[in-house]
């Protein structure tokens, strides 16, 4: 076997010449998320670090996400992913690890947070429900906590530790699975919405792939943003809390963006269209998360 450098996909060929690919690229990229990854709001030595953080995420994600791949592929391919960031010993398809390890290793931050993000791959790889809120967090605490962490730890720390960082991504991560949660269901048969709130709702699970969200499935939501709310209370004291002032405003304006689209999901239906905001929205969040953001660092 030998390593294809000129793919740019994590591919391994084989003896007789054919591709193996390791990753599994879904086409999602930065415009995808709702926060902006590495913003020209971030310092410029830093910029790389994020992209290259940016780079291990999406690719452990589009590998736990994908249809073609079984469980137990998955799991390799991902445990595989995790040896390359502690060992970083160049193998092949495994780049992105690689370089992550490299990062890691330039700037001194811990790779308990790209660890983290593997596991809630691995969970993803084999769990499919989830029975309660706490358990949905829990998850949150895996796949979208370590983000949070690892910009502050990378940009020098909070005052207040992780609290509030922890609160916005959980909050990120909850308003996404509410975005997507027919699309999970159809296309993965993932269910990220408590199951005892679906039952008690009386939604029955196939109601999730259909067009239009019923009045049942809407009380679940509901209490989905009601928790959102709540998280939110404590995400919106984060960027006073960061040391860095650049940080500082790029968490402003993920707050901002993050109550926008709470709010759009309050009023629109995920399952006829999915719920995002517009450029001139994200351009208003943006400016209004600045302006505050300006005003906390005076």
């Amino acid at each position: 076997m030998a390593y294809d450098g000129n793919s740019g996909t994590g591919a391994i060929l084989s003896d007789s010449g054919h591709i193996l690919q390791v990753e599994t690229p879904s086409g999602k990229n930065a415009e995808y998320e709702n926060f902006p990854v590495g913003s020209i709001l971030l310092p410029a030595r830093l910029r790389p670090h994020v992209a290259t953080f940016y780079a291990f995420a999406r690719t452990i994600d589009d590998i736990a996400d994908s249809p073609d791949l079984t469980a137990g592929e998955k799991t390799e391919r991902l445990e595989g992913f995790e040896r390359e960031l502690r060992n970083a010993e160049g193998r092949p398809g495994y780049d992105k690890a690689t370089r992550m390890a490299a990062s890691l290793s330039e700037t001194g931050v811990s790779d308990i947070h790209c660890r983290n993000l593997i596991r809630y791959c691995l969970q993803d790889a084999t769990k499919k429900r989830y029975a309660t809120w706490q358990e949905v967090i829990d998850y949150c605490m895996l796949s979208a906590a370590p983000v949070g962490r690892y910009l502050i730890d990378l940009h020098g720390g909070s005052s207040a530790g992780y609290g509030s960082s922890d609160a916005l991504c959980n909050a990120l991560q909850v308003i996404n699975h509410l975005q997507d949660f027919g699309d999970d269901y159809r296309t993965l048969d993932r269910i990220y919405l408590p199951a005892d709130w679906m039952a008690e709702s009386g939604v029955n699970v196939e109601e999730l792939g259909k067009d239009r969200t019923s009045e049942r499935l809407r009380v679940v939501i509901d209490k989905c943003l009601t928790e959102i709310e709540a998280l939110m209370r404590d995400a919106r004291q984060l960027p006073g809390h960061i040391n860095h002032p650049r940080l500082r405003l790029e968490a402003a304006v993920i707050v901002r963006l993050a109550d926008r689209l709470a709010w759009q999901l309050s009023r629109k239906d995920p399952l006829a269209a999915r719920v995002k905001l517009t450029k001139p929205e994200a351009a208003m969040c943006a400016m209004r998360g600045l302006a505050g953001g300006l005003f906390l660092s005076r």
